[in-house]
């Protein structure tokens, strides 16, 4: 069994405590891995403590919101995991067209990376500018851009902004405004509250409830395995 690829404060390098900051607050999860690698374990069928925020005009979707399945990314621009996991949703998608919705909502974790807060905010101002199709090619550009880690130089953002058809003065005005700041830590509140305790972490929905989880950046045959049993 391939073993799973997902970023918690745990796994990192640094060795931080177990803390994701959301909405200018510290919320504690306090789990000790000892020498695993792998986040909390999460179930894969729908949990009652688990709550999930349903589809709306403020999420940003690949797909029709209203497909048989729709899958709720939660993520961090930084994370390398999540870079890999990118890919893969993009495979799926194109392999599941019109059967899969995809929903990406942001997560970034702070003490790890701390250049992700402001590039989720840059998603923001880009979708406000551009809509959702800009959003979703200035996410490609950021993911093929970075090497995670904190190694994306923000001074490269405007010129992403550019590059997907938004103006720059205007982008610009946008970020430092900090108007989509509460916004993403509310969404990495959400996040927490919807039993990520990494990134990447996906919800698998239909009609609206979890019928399984994605715990990191599993393998493309694992990801299909679980939605053919739901589509079959």
């Amino acid at each position: 069994m391939e073993h799973k690829q997902i970023e918690t404060p745990e796994t990192s390098k640094f060795l931080l405590p177990v803390a994701i900051i959301v909405a200018g607050a510290l919320i504690a999860g306090a789990v000790y891995m000892g020498s695993s690698k792998e986040a909390a374990p999460v179930a894969n069928t729908a949990n009652k403590d688990i709550k999930v925020l349903p589809i709306s005009d403020k999420d940003h979707v690949i797909g029709s919101p209203n497909a048989e399945v729709v899958i709720v990314e939660y993520s961090d621009t930084e994370c390398p995991f999540c870079k890999v996991f990118h890919n893969t949703m993009k495979q799926i998608m194109a392999e599941y067209d019109g059967q899969v919705a995809w929903a990406y909502r942001h997560m970034p974790i702070p003490q790890l990376h701390v250049k992700a807060q402001t590039e989720a905010e840059a998603t923001e101002c880009v979708a406000e500018l551009g809509g959702n199709q800009a959003f979703w090619s200035y996410l490609d550009k950021i993911f093929e851009t970075t090497n995670s880690n904190d190694s994306l130089n923000l001074a490269l953002l405007p010129k992403l902004a550019a590059s997907v058809g938004v103006d720059e003065a205007a982008f610009n005005s946008c970020l430092s405004s900090g108007r989509y700041t509460e916004a993403v830590k509310q969404s990495a509140k959400e996040g927490f509250e919807s039993g990520a305790r990494g990134t990447p972490f996906s919800l698998i929905l239909v009609d609206g409830k979890i019928k399984g989880t994605i715990n990191g950046a599993e393998p493309l045959a694992g990801i299909k395995a679980k939605l053919d049993a739901i589509l079959k």
